[in-house]
């Protein structure tokens, strides 16, 4: 976790970058926005013209790769740390967070770290080093569908 914060006062906001083209991301995403926030999650697709307009100095291509989230002061918050923040800022959540941000907290999220990007890799959600995904004869590749807000994660 890298920080350069602005200001020392409480976080006010969290900026979280996710892969919109990722079923397992897309499906937190609105999993996270179901949640009673204690600090508020602004959720913006990683790579996107968002994305880049609010952080114009972040590595794009790294945020498609590995989640990340910004704090208000600066503050950048990437893999297992952005995972435990995201806990962290839900009211239900914020004890579990805690813990999980211990040495005994810790194995769990490296456990649960590995089996999201394990479902990455089986579900064909593999950004190359600049972030960009190959699409058909290399092509860019599509957004996708619209999300209907029904997302679910395959079985």
């Amino acid at each position: 976790m890298a920080t350069h914060p602005r200001h020392r006062g409480p976080l006010q906001r969290l900026t979280v970058l996710y892969d919109a083209d990722c079923p397992l991301c897309v499906h937190l995403r609105h999993w996270l926005k179901r949640q009673r926030q204690l600090v508020p999650l602004h959720l913006v697709p990683a790579g996107s013209e968002a994305a880049r307009r609010l952080f114009p100095s972040l590595d794009h291509g790294r945020t498609l790769r590995e989640i990340t989230v910004i704090g208000d002061g600066g503050q950048i918050y990437s893999g297992s740390a952005a995972w435990v923040v995201c806990l962290w800022a839900l009211a239900e959540h914020r004890t579990r967070a805690h813990w999980l941000a211990t040495p005994a907290g810790a194995p769990f999220v490296r456990v649960t770290m590995l089996a999201a990007a394990k479902y990455r890799e089986l579900s064909g959600v593999r950004p190359g080093p600049d972030g960009a995904r190959p699409g058909p004869a290399g092509a860019p590749a599509s957004a996708g569908p619209p999300c209907d807000d029904r997302c679910e994660i395959p079985r």
